[in-house]
């Protein structure tokens, strides 16, 4: 399931905040703790590489989207969970906007603080609705 791909990704995504050493191995690891099929393997790698290619991009758009609240102050959870979303919305144009932004609230919800699912929220609505 693609919901087990973006856990799967946001791992990566998360650890990559704080060190890129061993990076493949670790890949390697989560992908097999989260026994991903093919094309959900397939997702999750597209989703890290697509942040990891588009990641000053990306970083952009959140902080224009926060107002005044730099990136660097984002809690690290929750800046993963919104460079997954703004990766789909930007670059994964079969995927519904509002399944991204979901998507994102629950990952929020289950990984970070009680009040991260309405910031994701209110972040990304602020961007697709610019």
């Amino acid at each position: 399931m693609r919901n087990a791909a973006r856990e799967a990704a946001l791992s990566i995504i998360f650890a990559q905040q704080f060190n890129t050493d061993c990076l493949d191995q670790l890949k390697k690891k989560i992908y097999k703790q989260y026994a991903l099929e093919d094309d959900d393997l397939l997702f999750a790698a597209d989703l890290v590489e697509t942040v990891k290619e588009h990641y000053d991009e990306l970083l952009q758009h959140i902080e224009n989207a926060c107002h005044h609240y730099r990136a660097d102050r984002i809690n690290p959870m929750d800046k993963s969970i919104l460079l997954i979303a703004m990766a789909e919305i930007e670059h994964f144009p079969d995927i519904p906007n509002v399944v991204s932004v979901s998507e994102a609230a629950g990952l929020a919800r289950k990984y970070s603080t009680d009040t991260s699912s309405d910031f994701v929220n209110g972040v990304l609505a602020g961007i697709i609705n610019k």
